[in-house]
């Protein structure tokens, strides 16, 4: 079975097929990074236009690359939701019409189901039910994957993302947006022990995150030192920094993972890509006897093939929805409903 993945939640036009949910045919991103730099971050408009530019060429190029033709496709799948509205709008709309033309099936895929089915990929013995952590821009999440297509969220950020967390830390000490690479390049020649920062806690949820206290204290660091007329080494600031976060998404995982007794544990999402927060990721669950999954780097980030994936267990799971499917910015993981 082929199935086309359409994404376009964030800064990526992506287009995928996929066969039978994990042989990827093709898996095309173009990307906005180089346009965004200019501002530090994503500008919901600007990636709209550039989705609605980019989205016919990215997807005639994957079906090329992949030697199909629609008619070849067996069901188009899309990311519906969590997203920016109007960048979700550009890749629904085109699935829709593809859909509506050719009478093949719509799938709606939630982005982050997508990034946990990235491991499929990647590692076709890893099968539900397992633990998984989504670490990305926009979400910090850890969810009981209880099968293909149902989850339980036991823990999420209240605050900012992981991601979020590093790229606004890393515009801080001078990097260009997006800063988690920069801040992973920095840490491996940096002193990961110079500064010391808060582990923020969540009251009464042990399993939660929050990150903007963390970044906060840096940069009341940075800018103190520069009110002083003192120099800051980016190096240690970075490695201190990245220690600092390996430390929460490893605590406050491993303690989800000893509390419901899970065996195997998955991480996905853009700063699963980290080098720090792998191999933090490994020497615990090597220590704890847990199996860890981390998934190829290039599925780290917002890709359709992670859509395409997600969209063969949805369809066969039942899950396929009408053409007057919209976009939803905003939608927990366990509150799917199609």
């Amino acid at each position: 079975m082929k199935i086309l993945g359409i994404e376009s939640s964030c800064d990526e036009t992506a287009a995928s097929v996929v066969e039978d949910g994990i042989h990827v045919l093709s898996n095309v991103v173009a990307s906005q990074i180089d346009e965004h730099r200019l501002y530090g971050g994503v500008v919901p408009e600007i990636a709209s236009r550039r989705h609605a530019e980019n989205i016919d060429w990215v997807v005639k190029e994957a079906l090329a690359k992949a030697g199909t033709t629609l008619d070849d496709i067996d069901a188009v799948a899309v990311t519906f939701a969590p997203g920016l509205i109007g960048a979700l709008l550009v890749g629904i709309s085109y699935a829709k019409g593809v859909c509506l033309s050719t009478g093949k099936p719509l799938i709606p895929v939630h982005h982050i189901a997508g990034h946990i089915a990235a491991n499929y990929i990647t590692h076709e013995d890893l099968k539900p039910p397992y633990l998984c952590l989504v670490i990305s821009g926009g979400h910090s999440h850890i969810v009981e994957v209880l099968d293909y297509t149902k989850y339980r969220v036991v823990g999420r950020t209240r605050d900012d993302a992981a991601g979020e967390c590093f790229d606004k830390v890393a515009r801080t000490i001078g990097f260009f947006y997006p800063g988690g690479k920069y801040i992973d390049e920095a840490a491996q020649r940096g002193n990961a022990d110079a500064f010391k920062f808060p582990h923020p806690k969540v009251t009464g949820s042990e399993y939660d995150f929050s990150f903007s206290g963390l970044k906060t204290a840096v940069i009341n660091l940075v800018h103190n030192k520069a009110q002083k007329g003192e120099e800051l080494s980016q190096d240690n600031i970075s490695a201190s920094f990245q220690k600092t976060v390996c430390e929460i998404l490893t605590q406050k995982t491993m303690l989800a993972a000893k509390d419901l007794n899970a065996k195997t544990l998955a991480v996905a999402g853009g700063v699963s890509a980290n080098s720090g927060v792998r191999a933090a990721f490994k020497k615990e669950c090597e220590k704890a006897g847990i199996r860890l999954y981390l998934p190829e780097l290039r599925y780290c980030g917002d890709n359709a093939a992670m859509i395409a994936c997600q969209g063969y267990y949805d369809f066969k799971a039942g899950k396929v929805a009408a053409l007057d499917l919209n976009g939803v910015a905003t939608m927990s993981l366990d509150e799917i409903s199609i």
